[in-house]
């Protein structure tokens, strides 16, 4: 029987045996990424995040995994279990440490549960469970796994569904124009003007990957994420090493959006790209009229079209994406809950979650922007 261990550190296992466990479609799981973000301050204690990798090993060899962190908050996670920690309290017990399945400060669907078949996932997962039981832990929490996964999942592991806005091509769209073209009347013109005011004001883009961004843009992108967070009040993460990190060890994966105005950049977007898909992280800048849509959402489609990616996913929430051709998709979690009790009561409590989000769904698609024919259902 394979041997289960927590590595506190990924950097305790070869890059190549870590990345021959996934297809390397999905940038977030490589171990470039998730190291980097070790390596480079991006995980700190006190903000919840502490390395614990589920991995299962016969002798020396690495077999099975999934990259998985202890938390004391719920901070950058994006599955909202805050009414969960509240009930623990008021019960006199201890939410905290909860062990996660993730990519942190990522609410991006991709493989996590790291196995070769369904049976050895399943075997992963038991595994996970006994081993949480056994050290105390108050759950195991697996976030944003594909659908594939499903049936790797036991009944105890309760499932969450949420909501995303995401851009699919069905397959027709060779330009922009084209997708405008599958829109109702009002929103293509809507966009169009918006566009073309940008234009008129003078702002012009420079898209670079990692191996085409120099020193002075990584700054100005790095500069434009701090901007950002400290609107909000929020605490960034990634650090400016992390970002030269990235354009050196993933340097196609990496793709930075830059909104020039008299040549100098006035905001950022920073991205990811898949084998068939953008993922949209992080944005800041000036605010000018149109700037953040066009920087954050109509560039990306652009570069998607001109690639011949299938999809670009822009990020959690955010129902003014709708309007420009972001559809509601349907994302999921696993839950697994040690204390009986909680695991009972809240089998309940996640089917009327799911019921509400396929109801919220079925709102939003009656305010699909395309004409009827093209309308892309989640």
């Amino acid at each position: 029987m394979p041997d289960p261990r927590f590595l506190h550190r990924l950097s305790d296992v070869p890059a190549a045996a870590w990345d021959a466990l996934h297809d390397g479609r999905n940038p977030f799981l490589s171990h470039a990424f998730l190291a980097g973000l070790e390596e480079h301050g991006c995980l700190r204690p006190e903000w919840g995040w502490r390395p614990r990798h589920f991995t299962l090993w016969e002798g020396d060899a690495l077999v099975a995994a999934i990259p998985g962190y202890l938390k004391d908050n719920s901070h950058g996670e994006f599955v909202f279990d805050h009414a969960w920690a509240h009930a623990y309290a008021q019960h006199g017990l201890d939410y905290f440490p909860k062990w996660l399945g993730a990519v942190p400060y990522s609410p991006v669907t991709g493989p996590r549960v790291l196995a070769r078949t369904t049976e050895d996932r399943g075997a992963l997962l038991a595994r996970l469970a006994g081993e949480v039981a056994r050290l105390g832990w108050s759950s195991a929490h697996v976030n944003f796994h594909p659908v594939d996964e499903d049936a790797s999942f036991s009944p105890d592991w309760l499932l969450r569904e949420d909501i995303q806005f995401q851009w699919h091509n069905p397959g027709g769209w060779q330009t922009f124009d084209d997708f405008l073209g599958a829109m109702d009347h009002k929103h293509r013109k809507n966009i169009r003007q918006e566009r073309a005011k940008l234009a008129r004001s003078g702002v012009t883009y420079r898209i670079v990957h990692g191996d085409e961004a120099s020193d002075a843009d990584l700054r100005a992108m790095h500069g434009f994420y701090l901007q950002t967070f400290a609107e909000y009040g929020n605490s960034p993460a990634l650090t400016l090493p992390f970002l030269a990190h990235l354009a050196r060890t993933m340097p196609r994966a990496l793709v930075i959006f830059l909104a020039l105005l008299d040549g100098e950049p006035v905001a950022g977007a920073l991205c990811l790209r898949g084998a068939d898909t953008l993922y949209g992280r992080y944005w800041g800048g000036a605010t000018l009229p149109g700037l953040h849509f066009e920087t954050c959402y109509h560039q990306g489609i652009a570069y998607c079209l001109r690639e011949g990616l299938a999809r670009f996913e822009p990020g959690a929430q955010g129902e003014h994406k709708l309007a420009r051709g972001f559809l509601p998709h349907t994302v999921r979690s696993r839950h697994w809950i040690a204390e009986p009790a909680f695991a009972e009561a809240l089998v309940a409590w996640c089917a009327q979650e799911r019921a509400e989000v396929a109801h919220y769904a079925r709102v939003l698609a009656a305010h699909s922007p395309f004409k009827a024919e093209k309308a892309d259902p989640a």
